[in-house]
Parts: C-alpha cells; structure tokens; sequence
C-alpha cells in the first residue's frame, strides 16, 4: 500500500545523532586536548566531520571511527587526500581496540616489552550510550591519556559528582576510579543540528587509576560498586546483604566506620574500599 508524501514523517537522525555546527565549540573540544602535534587521536563518531576537519590539520595521526555506512563513505571521500587519517567504519562497543592500537607482529624484538604508544580520544557521544562507551575505554585504558567528550550535561554532572552528592552514583564512582574528571563547559541546543532536547557539557578524563592505591582486586571492586549502587533508594545493607553474610557485613562495617544505614552515595571510593576489603577479610576467614 502506498503512502502519500504528505503523511510521511520527517526522518530523524540515526543512532540519536545530533551533529555538532558551532565552530567556536569545536575550537574549545580539540583546544581542550592539548598539544596534539605529535599524538594520535582516536576520534569516535566524526559524524560529518565537524571535529576531523580540524583534527586533522593538528594531529599527527587521526583514527576516526564512525559506524554510520554513509557518513563513513562520505569521510573517506571528504579526507582522500589526507596522509594522516584512518576512516574505519565499526562500532565503538564493538571494533577491536587491541589491533588498532596494540603493537603489530614483527614490530618488536622478542621479550622487549614495548608499552604502548598514549591515545587521546575526542568524541560527540550518542546519549543513549554514553556510559557504555566510557567503560569500554576505561577497559582499554592502557591506551589511552587523555579523554574530551561532549555528553549531556546530566551525564556531565553524574561524572563529576563528590560524593555525598544527588548525582553521585555508579557511574560517577567508576569515572573517578579509573581518571581525573574535570566538567570544562556548557554546550546549548543551538550549536546543533538538528538541536537536542537538553543542553550538552564537555568533560575531560584524565586517566589515573586508583586501584593499586585502594588496594582492590579489579573485578570483584566493580562487582562490589555494582552490588552497592543496585537499587539507589536502599540503603548500602540492604544492598549488600544480597550477597554478604549478616554477621560478616556487620563486622565489616565496624571495622571499616561505616554505618549500616548509610547509603552508597554517601560513601568516598576510599570509604568503599576500605568496606570492601574488611568484607574480603571476612569471607576469607568464613
């Protein structure tokens, strides 16, 4: 059945895309990465080029991921000329960080350790994954210096929450656990196209873990994070007795100054940590 063109709607961008216009934000984002003449930089979700344009005029290598098929094809042609640039058409989520970045076969002599060589990544987040792809650098962090991304401002505020704060919460605790966190500026509607419901903020990541600091196993530290932040309403014992022993999280708790009735919000990543070894403790002696 054919439907008249008066009846079919406007179509919408893709993958929540709202494309950034304003070159005076653009210069302030890639200002925000530092010198980056003699850096790579991972760029994800050019979009249609607002960032690369100038990226690629200061880096000295640009990676550019973009998952659109369109838009990927029309970056290939817009940038053909450029010696410097690298289209790959994938998913952030998805693509494999460790051939891109990792060192190549044959590139080192055996049993030379080489680390590898520290990416600055620079991005207009899709809102709807934002916390997805934050994780996926964190777990690739070994790559990675310095991170600038403009996110919703909500997104912006939860990353760079103190404790004790309404905004605080898992997100904001894994942010903190894995960088340095800065929120730098506000982003209005109007520097896009089309413009977005709510205004934008771009934040800069400075990575520097904390775990050899606090002392936590990796996984099981983020399993506890996870555990503690469930359900935001409760408190952190009821939380946490899903998995721990009544007994074991009162001793725990003792030890570690924390009052059971105190919710995870409240809690510094020093004041998880430390509860989070005592409950360690405690089931190793169970």
């Amino acid at each position: 059945m054919k439907v008249s063109s008066a009846r079919v709607p406007k179509k919408k961008p893709k993958l929540g895309q709202h494309f950034l216009t304003d070159t005076s934000t653009a210069v302030r984002i890639l200002d925000a990465l530092g010198d980056i003449s003699q850096t790579t930089v991972l760029e994800i979700g050019p979009g249609r080029g607002a960032l690369t344009t100038m990226l690629v005029r200061r880096a000295r290598r640009l990676i550019a991921i973009e998952t659109d098929r369109v838009l990927a094809a029309q970056l290939r042609m817009n940038f053909s000329l450029a010696p410097n640039i690298e289209i790959i058409e994938g998913d952030i989520l998805s693509v494999d960080i460790d051939s891109i970045f990792g060192p190549k076969p044959g590139s080192s002599r055996p049993g030379l350790d080489v680390a590898p060589e520290r990416v600055r990544v620079v991005g207009n987040l899709p809102y709807f994954i934002t916390s997805e792809i934050l994780l996926r650098m964190f777990e690739y962090r070994q790559y990675f210096e310095t991170i600038v991304l403009m996110v919703q401002k909500e997104v912006a505020d939860r990353l760079a929450a103190s404790p004790g704060s309404k905004e605080y919460g898992l997100l904001s605790a894994t942010a903190q656990l894995y960088s340095r966190v800065e929120k730098l500026f506000i982003v209005p509607p109007v520097a896009f196209s089309p413009p977005p419901k709510v205004h934008s903020a771009v934040v800069r990541l400075t990575i520097s873990p904390h775990l050899e600091k606090l002392r936590v196993n990796e996984d099981e530290f983020i399993r506890f994070l996870k555990l503690s932040f469930a359900q935001k309403r409760k408190t952190l014992w009821n939380n946490l007795k899903v998995r721990y022993a009544s007994e074991d999280l009162k001793r725990a708790m003792l030890r570690a100054k924390v009052k059971p009735a105190i919710r995870a919000e409240a809690l510094s990543l020093e004041d998880s940590a430390r509860l989070f070894r005592a409950l360690t403790e405690a089931a190793a002696r169970a």
